[in-house]
């Protein structure tokens, strides 16, 4: 095994500028607090861009032997992808619609077709066109109007994810003037297809905090505000039922949630509270013909189902559809004119429920004893079909449409691996490590036949474990450039995470965030007690949250890695927290605590990286951010990096990447975020001796 000789480069080192924070009786020196001036557009907003950009020169240096390697990857990953594909057409209102890439182009085209697919195609929108000039280009939203005659969409480039909202008629193919700047992107049609509602943001927090009704023809700024939140840790929205008939305004925080409504025919009355905001409950609600469905953990920790009549709708006159279940987490309905369709989650896995008006239910049966299964796009309500997505560590993404009637299963397409793929030639596994309290943690695995379990093979561990989000099992083509050269890849479902029902999040969630992290690291000491790999070819990888994850997780246990990658890492997080200036502080604090209590700042702080950072040996880390991140912001890895350098004891590596032109998610087009797994990829196989 030849290893890569990383070159005898000096790194960046950070000026060191005292500043001190003192509360609750605890004062803590920070040296690279300045690095936020460029974020606040303080003195040192200079010298914080000198020194990102003396990070990523040395990181360029540093992996100049790479660069072949790199070029061959990411032609590797870009050759898997078709590069001239259509997404499957879904129908809504009179309309096939559908999204098509064509050979060589980054971005997209937004289509449709009127009654038949064998009708003419009009191109709503050609995002190659539109993106041309820009380094960055998101949009999203698209809202066609109900006369099928104008379509309103939000555009971000600067990858900040304030998007302003535009307006094409469809008609002459005109933009009107109307632009609504800094909004969540997310309009939404009236029924006189006149009227648009929206999500406006706080201009520096980026907090969500009205919903604007903007009529066509009159200027933005005069827009009325027909609900503002007063709770900066709710999140709020703006959304229309799919019967058409009702738009509701979503107000939620991590623990209570409360829904106003007004009828989508008119847009001009005050919209009524559907059942008001109560400590610890949460609920989402479906229209159907002659009710309202309710789901909700009013007394069920995994929620349950309920419905009321029209006119009632507080939870006085809630009745029971399906009785809370210890053992599976109701997770969304979806609502059609003869069926309802509920997406449940059992022992780690997604089911699929159907139900009829008339009560009768089955469930569709997958064949597979990992997976991943969820509700497609279904924008339909008089349909008999459901589109539901389907894939695992071995099958391709696929896209069904399931007759509920009949149970007849159609595949639509299978996402297609360009260059070939066997699926035979690879195994997948679930595994399940103890925890340190003796808790059951499930691992997801893919690897190549013929892997011998002997410890020498390189195992990357991935997990995420935050805001009860589930990372799920599925296929990703990217993963065949690491198992093809002998890589185990493992996903950890860990605590924080929502996969075996809700008690999975609490328990990894405020004071008891550290689950997360010790069932990480017990994930690794089980996958090298099995002989899957062994600490010499252990590598971890995560990120924003999971980032966080990456940052405790080598604090806690820094000789049980060879290699981390923290992607967007928030690894500052009583520094963030106790900032609510810094976008999306207030609505995290039932996620993390809020560390003006005294117990909540002294726990966050036994496990914030940065507060963490020891003289000690680190394993070698890449850490990637980008200059205008509106989730992490770029001052968080910064900080953390130029405090390890000036901390740790080890001669490993240590890389930091600035994206200077994106932000959260990284690049934009359809292939220019490959680089940046090219990049990644080239960092591992650098460190285990794989050199093409």
């Amino acid at each position: 095994m030849n290893k890569y000789k990383w070159p005898n480069v000096k790194p960046p080192v950070a000026e060191m500028i005292p500043e001190q924070r003192t509360i609750h009786g605890d004062t803590v020196t920070d040296n690279y607090y300045w690095m936020i001036d460029y974020f606040k557009e303080g003195p040192n907003s200079e010298k914080t861009i000198d020194y990102i950009k003396a990070e990523n020169e040395y990181l360029d240096q540093m992996m100049e032997g790479t660069k072949t390697l790199q070029d061959d990857l990411f032609k590797e990953l870009k050759g898997r992808i078709k590069e001239k594909d259509e997404s499957v057409p879904v129908f809504k209102n009179g309309y096939f619609y559908y999204s098509r890439t064509e050979e060589g182009k980054e971005y997209s085209k937004y289509c449709r077709k009127k009654d038949s697919l064998s009708s003419p195609e009009e191109i709503l929108l050609d995002i190659d066109e539109l993106a041309k000039g820009h380094s960055y280009y998101s949009a999203r939203g698209y809202s066609i109007s109900p006369d099928n005659k104008l379509l309103a969409y939000g555009v971000d480039n600067v990858s900040r994810r304030q998007y302003t909202i535009f307006i094409k008629d469809l008609e002459t193919g005109e933009l009107i003037s109307d632009a609504i700047p800094n909004t969540e992107g997310d309009p939404v049609w009236a029924a006189d297809s006149n009227t648009l509602f929206y999500t406006a943001k706080h201009p520096v927090t980026l907090l969500s905090e009205k919903i604007q009704k903007h009529r066509l023809g009159t200027e933005a700024s005069e827009d009325p505000v027909v609900y503002e939140e007063k709770d900066k840790s709710n999140y709020i929205g703006v959304e229309k039922s799919k019967s058409g008939e009702y738009i509701f305004i979503y107000s939620q925080a991590t623990l209570s949630s409360e829904v106003r409504m007004i009828s989508a025919d008119q847009p001009d009355a005050d919209f009524t509270v559907f059942q008001s905001r109560t400590k610890d409950v949460l609920y989402t609600i479906v229209p159907l013909e002659d009710k309202f469905l309710i789901l909700t953990n009013l007394e069920a920790q995994n929620f349950r189902l309920m419905e009321c009549p029209f006119g009632q709708t507080d939870k006085a006159h809630w009745k029971e559809v399906i009785p809370h279940r210890k053992d599976v987490l109701l997770e969304e309905v979806e609502e059609f004119r003869d069926f309802i369709v509920i997406s449940e989650r059992k022992n780690g896995l997604a089911q699929l429920r159907i139900r009829n008006v008339n009560g009768a239910e089955h469930y569709i049966d997958f064949g597979e004893p990992a997976y991943t299964a969820a509700i497609g796009s279904n924008p339909e309500y008089n349909s008999q079909s459901l589109r539901y997505i389907y894939t695992s560590m071995t099958t391709p993404v696929s896209v069904y449409d399931y007759n509920m009637d009949t149970k007849a299963k159609t595949l639509m397409k299978q996402q297609e691996v360009v260059g070939g793929y066997n699926r035979d030639e690879y195994i997948t596994e679930r595994l399940y490590a103890t925890a340190k309290d003796g808790t059951q943690v499930p691992l997801s695995l893919v690897y190549k036949k013929g892997l011998k379990k002997d410890g020498n093979a390189p195992l990357l561990l991935y997990a995420y474990g935050s805001y009860g989000h589930s990372m799920d099992a599925s296929f990703s083509s990217n993963n065949l450039s690491l198992l093809n050269r002998g890589f185990v890849f493992a996903i950890a479902h860990i605590r924080g995470g929502q996969e075996m029902g809700r008690q999975w999040y609490e328990d990894g969630k405020l004071m008891k965030k550290l689950n997360t992290f010790n069932d990480f690291i017990d994930c690794g000491k089980f996958l090298i007690t099995e002989k899957y790999t062994s600490a010499a070819h252990l590598y971890a990888q995560g990120g924003s949250a999971g980032g966080l994850l990456m940052g405790a997780v080598i604090n806690l246990e820094p000789d049980l890695w060879h290699g981390v990658i923290a992607q967007v890492p928030f690894v500052d997080v009583v520094n963030t927290m106790l900032d609510e200036s810094i976008p999306l502080t207030t609505n995290e604090f039932d996620e993390w605590g809020n560390p003006k209590n005294a117990n909540a700042y002294h726990y966050m702080k036994s496990y914030s990286p940065y507060e963490n950072i020891e003289k000690k040996a680190y394993p070698n880390l890449l850490v990637t951010t980008g200059l205008h991140d509106s989730q992490v912001q770029y001052f968080e890895p910064a900080k953390w990096v130029a405090k390890l350098r000036a901390t740790k004891t080890d001669n490993n590596v240590l890389l930091l990447k600035t994206d200077m032109d994106f932000g959260h998610g990284g690049a934009s087009g359809r292939f220019d975020y490959l680089k940046d797994i090219a990049l990644n990829y080239a960092f591992l196989l650098s460190l285990e001796g794989i050199g093409e």
